[in-house]
């Protein structure tokens, strides 16, 4: 199903109008120079303009976390690309906590790689923008819970989120005294990140994950489940004992999921994503309306980030939704995942909603820096929508994720030409994605990134993979 089909952004502008309150345009492309190349003030330091990119896992770690080859040339690029603020992505703090084979994973051993690969994006970067001190470089540290590899942790029951992932309903929770335990081991993991030269580490709280699923755990019993105190307890013992220990040295980040929504599945007729059934009022899940969990409910979300703020967080990404079990919320796209549904709702309603919850949470702490997400559907005219967004206050910074990994130096040509290159910019078709699924290789996970423009890299790759895939149905 085709919906991008704007020849011009006076036509995207109508279709926007007639189908959102929030997705709205600053067309000249001197302001949108002025606007995205603002500075952000982020605790004691300025970022150098308002542009990001998203933590964009390549899996594509060695077998024992180390950053390999394709890493280096991610972040190359990245670091050339122009953007002040490159969010560095999700690396494992325990080797189980992995969400894959050859997701990035920081300890004793092999934190000497992430130091030279932290020394080489600041060369990098200097070369190409003249200035590393107004960049920021946030280590995401995760644990991936109920989609670790090979072993699955959960936080809590949810039957429709069990459903998806085949959890049985019989399988223990993880307890109390191991998530204390792991407390530790987020404190060791930002100690290393520190040594490897990173200024900043960001709590993974988002997609699904463990912290994240922590976060709707309100069935769950014990310290870490039912009140909103108790269902935040981690992140603040975690930042209570990152700032006790690093001070001013280790500026904290977050990366929040604030809308979980509903599990979806594909209708077999339709292709459509539906939702499964959910019980009313709906017991589960972060950042929904009980009576209508199709539906955003931000008060819980709100109470939550002024607490994180007061624990010390300085700089907050703001997700939506979870790759595993509703895509089209997160990341609203042209074309699904191969195996995935087709989008249920116009990608413009999804963008919409990444646009409304940001900017009410953004307004809600407008001394709080948030970071945008949801942009990349709208291809060459993202940067239209980021500039009004930062225009009117709606968020600080404006991020990229899917493009980034189709297009590292945006940023350049934003602040050169106040426009992105048609031939260039992310279509949303998803193969990195349908990369990040496949692991039949030999090292069980197969490299993610963009083969349409990528072709030489990732091409060869992308035909491995639907052979390899092939092959197993």
């Amino acid at each position: 199903m085709k919906h991008f089909h704007y020849k011009t952004l006076s036509e995207l502008r109508q279709n926007a109008e007639e189908l959102t309150q929030h997705v709205r345009f600053v067309e000249d492309k001197r302001k949108v120079q002025d606007l995205l190349a603002r500075k952000v003030t982020v605790g004691n330091m300025t970022l150098g303009n308002s542009m990001a990119i998203h933590p964009m896992e390549g899996c594509d770690s060695t077998l024992d976390g180390r950053p390999d080859e394709l890493t280096w040339r991610r972040y190359e690029r990245f670091a050339r690309g122009g953007a002040k603020l490159i969010w560095f992505e999700a690396t494992a703090v325990r080797e189980d906590g992995r969400a894959n084979a050859r997701q990035l994973w920081i300890n004793k051993d092999n934190v000497s790689d992430y130091a030279r690969l932290h020394e080489m994006m600041l060369k990098v970067h200097m070369e190409a923008c003249g200035d590393t001190s107004d960049l920021l470089i946030p280590m995401q540290l995760t644990h991936s819970g109920r989609y670790s590899y090979p072993k699955r942790l959960i936080a809590y029951h949810n039957p429709l989120i069990d459903k998806k992932t085949a959890t049985p309903a019989d399988q223990p929770v993880i307890s109390d005294d191991e998530l204390e335990r792991l407390e530790d081991q987020y404190v060791d993991a930002a100690r290393l990140a520190l040594q490897a030269g990173f200024k900043a580490i960001d709590l993974k709280v988002t997609h699904g994950y463990l912290l994240s699923e922590l976060m709707g755990a309100k069935l769950r019993e014990g310290r870490y489940g039912g009140s909103l105190e108790n269902r935040t307890r981690f992140m603040k013992n975690v930042l209570g004992k990152m700032r006790a220990e690093f001070g001013a040295r280790l500026k904290l980040c977050m990366r929040l999921g604030c809308y979980d929504g509903v599990p979806h599945d594909m209708d077999q007729q339709t292709k459509l994503g539906v939702p499964l059934d959910y019980p009313l009022p709906y017991p589960h899940g972060w950042g929904v309306d009980a009576n209508d969990p199709m539906r955003e409910d931000l008060t819980e979300v709100k109470t939550a980030i002024g607490w994180f703020k007061e624990w010390g967080v300085e700089l907050l990404n703001v997700s939506l939704g979870s790759p595993y079990y509703n895509p089209h919320i997160g990341r609203p796209y042209e074309k699904p995942d191969e195996g995935s549904y087709e989008e249920p709702e116009h990608p413009l309603v999804g963008v919409d909603r990444h646009f409304r919850i940001a900017a009410e949470l953004q307004k809600t702490f407008p001394d709080l820096p948030m970071v945008g997400t949801g942009y990349s559907w709208l291809q060459i005219y993202a940067v239209n929508a980021a500039a009004y967004n930062v225009e009117q206050g709606r968020i600080a910074l404006f991020g990229i994720g899917r493009n980034a990994l189709a297009y590292p130096d945006f940023a350049k040509d934003i602040q050169e030409k106040g426009e992105l290159d048609e031939l260039r910019v992310c279509k949303t078709l998803t193969y990195c994605t349908f990369l990040m699924r496949q692991k039949n290789n030999e090292l069980g996970q197969f490299p993610s990134g963009c083969p349409p423009f990528d072709k030489l890299v990732y091409g060869p790759i992308m035909k491995e993979a639907r052979l390899a895939a092939r092959k197993l149905a």
